[in-house]
């Protein structure tokens, strides 16, 4: 990668600044009002926000895009008038000594690796949602938390949220009765991402090398190599790792589960069209919680075909809702229909309360980096492995399933009410796109038993073998079982 003479300037105006400045400890011995280094890793897209967020505590960017990497530089010190440090290899950012924190923003299949090193190196650690890529690296970064002592938060900012917080206090409480199950939905539009004859050529601005880290390097047959990265299961997890991840978390968080569940199952496939995807597009993971069942549901498909024109504002709902949550309890619901909001109906649909209020999911991080109390935060390394995980082996199930007419598929799930009723409803949504249902189309994944404590399938050897993958020389996760 040749570095550009702008970012070797900015590179040698902060070493001689980080000689001049003493280096400073944040165990305990700050004010609220100091600064807390932080580099901002993965910069394109969301890291836009991490950026935003974090603000005067920014001292570091870092992309293994040049291009981006410079405008970024430059919107920050328009800004905030000063400047910032700039690498395109995170190794080299994390021997900085004036780093305390490392906020990851870069494509899933890289999180677990620059966080775990960040904490080898010393650094607490802010990292996008999912966190892993897949279940082993989400235990690792777990155990390098605890092993280093460090403070680390997923970025699944609905557990700042004062409405959200305030209605799982409600339905924990019983005054709805028992939980009967959770449904979380991501009906969002999701078109074709194309298809090429040829390999995608990568610009020479962008270390592909790099950027592939722990994942296979290899060809691409998309047209984009950022953001759609995300259906690709070589280094995305589709929708639901993307979006889902979101409420995936909000639901489990009402259940109080703090483990995966001990079966699994998906239902689904990739539908409307041919592209260089393999993710599912429509699709259901059922997780069968002993106390209740945690369902969710994908769809990236418009209510009927004829809707594609007007794709984005032409989305099925379940109850009231696109994107978001419903407990369903014995005396009544909640819906939690955004990041900051909760509302309380009898099942009369009666609205019996609500409750709203956002929180800072930033500053709730930069607080517990001052207390170096990891209790302090709202989505520990550990909330986000979990909820990170049951993505997962849902897609595992999906990946090892075989497909089949929707029709032997309803017989099977005959004895599974909620269950269902989910496929019900998604079999009706292809058919409104005009997807041949009753052919071999739809994908049933494997009915996958688990030991949660273990996080180790009991039944199917091949799962096991989709917990992990080997990882790429010279960018190993490391083993801290």
């Amino acid at each position: 990668m040749t570095v550009s003479r702008r970012t070797f300037l900015r590179n040698s105006a902060f070493t001689t600044a980080a000689v001049m400045m003493p280096v400073r400890s944040v165990m305990g011995k700050t004010g609220a009002n100091d600064r807390i280094g932080t580099a901002v890793v993965g910069i394109r897209g969301r890291g836009r926000d991490h950026i935003k967020n974090l603000g005067e505590n920014v001292v570091a960017l870092c992309d293994v895009d040049q291009q981006v990497l410079d405008q970024r530089a430059d919107e920050f010190k328009q800004e905030h008038n000063r400047e910032v440090a700039t690498f395109t290899d995170y190794r080299r950012m994390l021997d900085t000594k004036n780093i305390d924190a490392v906020s990851i923003a870069t494509p899933n299949h890289t999180h677990a690796l620059i966080a775990i090193e960040a904490m080898q190196a010393g650094k607490d650690v802010y990292t996008e949602k999912p966190v892993s890529h897949n279940v082993w690296e989400g235990r690792q970064m777990v155990n390098a938390a605890r092993k280093y002592n460090r403070i680390v938060q997923c970025g699944t900012q609905a557990r700042s949220s004062i409405g959200i917080a305030e209605g799982v206090k409600f339905v924990q409480s019983g005054k709805l009765g028992k939980i009967q199950y959770a449904v979380g939905t991501c009906f969002k539009p999701r078109k074709s991402i194309g298809k090429l004859d040829s390999p995608l050529a990568i610009p020479d601005h962008i270390d592909y090398d790099l950027w592939c880290g722990p994942a296979a390097k290899v060809d691409l047959y998309r047209p984009q190599l950022h953001y759609d990265w995300h259906w690709d299961f070589n280094t995305g997890s589709g929708d639901m790792g993307n979006q889902g991840i979101h409420q995936m978390d909000i639901a489990r968080w009402f259940l109080g589960e703090m483990a995966l569940a001990p079966s699994v199952m998906s239902i689904g496939g990739r539908y409307g069209y041919d592209d260089a995807g393999d993710t599912p597009n429509t699709q259901i993971v059922y997780h069968n919680y002993q106390k209740a069942p945690l369902i969710f549901e994908t769809r990236g498909l418009p209510r009927s075909k004829a809707d594609r024109k007007k794709w984005g504002a032409s989305m099925d709902k379940y109850r009231g809702t696109r994107i978001g949550v419903i407990i369903q309890c014995e005396q009544g619901y909640v819906l939690v229909p955004n990041y900051t909001r909760t509302l309380a109906y009898d099942n009369d649909g009666e609205l019996i309360e609500e409750w709203s209020g956002a929180g800072n999911h930033f500053e709730n991080f930069l607080g517990a980096v001052r207390s170096r109390k990891a209790t302090d935060l709202k989505a520990d390394i550990l909330e986000g492995h979990i909820s990170s995980s049951l993505c997962h082996t849902g897609n595992i199930s999906h990946r090892l399933g075989a497909r089949y007419p929707a029709q032997e598929i309803a017989q099977e799930l005959q004895s599974k009410e909620r269950l269902n009723d989910s496929f019900t409803r998604m079999a009706h949504h292809l058919e409104a796109n005009e997807i041949d249902i009753q052919s071999d189309a739809i994908t049933l994944g494997a009915w996958l038993e688990m030991e949660p404590q273990k996080e180790q399938f009991t039944n199917n050897d091949d799962a096991n073998r989709l917990l992990r993958r080997e990882g790429r020389s010279p960018f190993i996760i490391p083993d801290l079982s």
